[in-house]
């Protein structure tokens, strides 16, 4: 059996929609073969406006509202890549969206009589059935977290289908908004897969560079590389207490978002740091985080014989450079080595996770995310008929 999937991503970055579409094979050799790709970057204000919704006293009003107007840009979206694809959207099996996380409470804290973890994404996937025709898989992460999971990183599994070897170790690291990697030994099995957020990846430099120069990101990282990490400042970055929890974990922006990047910046003034010297530091604090990662929480499993890399992350040449001092002696690829675009390798994990869950199978790896037992999931939200 074949079938046709759209896969959609919007990560903590906010810089825009990720679609791929990908011929799904049912069989003995099961496979995915990406037939087209689409990258819609955000206008800047749907950027703010998502930034805003991440916030920890976001109106409910504007959350609300934007649930829809996401799931509107998604679908605009959805139409594109067929077009260009040129296939009719009844071909289409289904569409497979992440939403946009807008906040990720993995920790469990009070609320009411009680406490509890929870994790919230936007885009209405009813909406987004009615504008496209076609049923619609969404809401991934909290069918793992129902079994206690953290309901993050949910990619590890595709990982593990796509890019796992009977002659090396390999690990994957996708440096977003917020970094996190794989690990997958030679010849490994589900439970051997060792994955986690490592911590910060382009959010601090972009916020930083977004308060100091007016610009979306450090092209090439090439402010951070004319400038010198302060060691005083880099070493508060380091004795973050996320850094040190063991895994499975998981974060984002209500660890390394618009209140810690406001006290980041508050050091930078009262340190006195060039906007150089600053882009230093947080670079230099994301690439550190990640050697960290993979010392303490990766190498006691085993060696590594290569990394690869994808995200935005990989644009930065200063980061990247780095990083293949940090991690010697593996060697560094980038997804598209393996034939993997890059930049649309998550919106790929969630076409097969769509997929995976319209033919009733799990598709996590609880020793990842700390759920009881595996989980099919996401739901499932209909067109109208006719």
């Amino acid at each position: 059996m074949n079938g046709l999937m759209i896969g959609l991503m919007s990560g903590t970055s906010a810089d825009g929609i990720d679609a791929v579409l990908v011929e799904c094979t049912e069989g003995k050799n099961r496979s995915w073969k990406v037939v087209h790709t689409l990258c819609k970057p955000w206008s800047l204000a749907m950027r703010g406006a998502i930034l805003d919704a991440c916030r920890h006293d976001a109106p409910l009003q504007q959350i609300t509202v934007l649930n829809v107007r996401l799931a509107e840009h998604y679908a605009n979206v959805v139409l594109q890549l067929a077009e260009e694809a040129g296939i009719d959207l009844s071909r289409v099996y289904a569409i497979s969206c992440h939403g946009q996380t807008v906040w990720h409470q993995p920790t469990p804290i009070e609320v009411g009589d009680g406490v509890c973890a929870a994790t919230l994404q936007l885009g209405d996937a009813a909406v987004l059935a009615a504008r496209t025709g076609c049923k619609v898989v969404s809401n991934f992460r909290a069918a793992d977290m129902a079994l206690g999971g953290q309901g993050a990183p949910l990619v590890p599994y595709a990982d593990y289908l796509l890019l796992k070897s009977d002659v090396e170790s390999r690990a994957t690291l996708n440096i977003g908004g917020i970094a996190n990697l794989t690990y997958m030994p030679v010849n490994c099995s589900p439970d051997s897969v060792v994955a986690f957020d490592t911590g910060p990846g382009n959010m601090l430099i972009d916020a930083v560079t977004s308060h100091l120069v007016q610009s979306d990101m450090d092209t090439n990282g090439l402010l951070a590389e004319a400038g010198t990490a302060n060691r005083i400042l880099l070493k508060e970055c380091m004795a973050h207490p996320y850094l040190d929890r063991l895994p499975p974990k998981s974060t984002g922006r209500e660890e390394f978002g618009t209140v810690y990047a406001k006290w980041f910046l508050n050091r930078v003034s009262d340190l006195n740091l060039t906007t150089e010297d600053a882009l230093a530091t947080a670079t230099q604090f994301t690439a550190d985080s990640i050697e960290q990662a993979f010392k303490r929480y990766v190498l006691p499993h085993g060696s590594v014989d290569t990394v690869i890399v994808g995200g935005g992350g990989l644009r930065n040449t200063h980061l990247i450079n780095l990083l293949r001092q940090r991690l010697l002696p593996a060697r560094l690829d980038s997804f598209m080595d393996y034939g993997i675009n890059p930049d649309t390798r998550e919106a790929l994990a969630f076409a097969i996770f769509g997929w995976e869950t319209l033919h009733n199978r799990p598709s996590t790896l609880p020793s990842v995310t700390g759920a009881s037992k595996p989980a099919i999931l996401g739901c499932v939200s209909y067109p109208p008929p006719g």
